[in-house]
């Protein structure tokens, strides 16, 4: 049988800055952990107040593992010179929930629609280079209710099965959410529906 794929790849923190020149022009260069989009507009104000010279802020970000969000924005840059190329290295690296920023300071000459690509693309290469990749694994989170009569058999099966409690209440039932990996998810369901006493969801 073939099990789903239920890790992704993501950076464990922010990358360090990194530099590409190309003709005068600088780029700085810098990738991201985010969760949501929301998160990207402070990551930007944050690197203009640090760049306020800076004459282009493009950037490319991608989220989700099963459902994939993507954004690409050239910043002023011609169409597709910025916000794709950075794009394409966030594919090839194969990772998600990232955001990879590329700043740019004109150096006076232009680089042409070719020598923009290159130097995007190097650039975003640089900044997950210096980033700290890892492997996370898709959780599954279920909610389950039961009487506190069941509550030695929940616990055992939590404890055999390694799964990790998220949260807890304890009024007149029980309820404990619990988070298990994709691949192992239909087993510990299974594992609870044999438990006739508990409601799983």
């Amino acid at each position: 049988m073939l099990l789903e794929n239920d890790t992704y790849k993501t950076l464990s923190a922010p990358s360090e800055e990194t530099l590409f020149k190309e003709k005068n022009s600088k780029f700085f260069s810098y990738a991201f952990p985010v969760i949501s989009e929301d998160a990207v507009k402070p990551i930007l104000d944050d690197l203009r107040k640090q760049h306020q010279s800076a004459g282009h802020f493009c950037y490319a970000f991608q989220l989700g593992t099963d459902k994939i969000q993507y954004r690409a924005n050239d910043d002023g840059e011609p169409n597709n010179t910025a916000g794709m190329p950075i794009y394409g290295q966030i594919q090839s690296f194969g990772v998600t929930n990232v955001l990879v920023v590329v700043i740019r300071y004109f150096g006076g000459v232009k680089l042409g629609v070719g020598g923009l690509i290159s130097a995007y693309r190097t650039s975003a290469q640089m900044a997950l280079e210096a980033s700290d990749i890892i492997e996370k694994t898709i959780n599954v989170q279920y909610t389950l209710k039961f009487g506190y009569a069941v509550m030695n058999k929940v616990m055992r099966v939590i404890k055999e099965k390694n799964l990790d409690i998220v949260s807890q209440k304890m009024d007149m039932d029980c309820e404990i959410t619990i988070a298990t990996r994709k691949k192992n998810a239909s087993m510990v369901l299974e594992a609870f529906e044999n438990l006739y006493e508990v409601v799983i969801k």
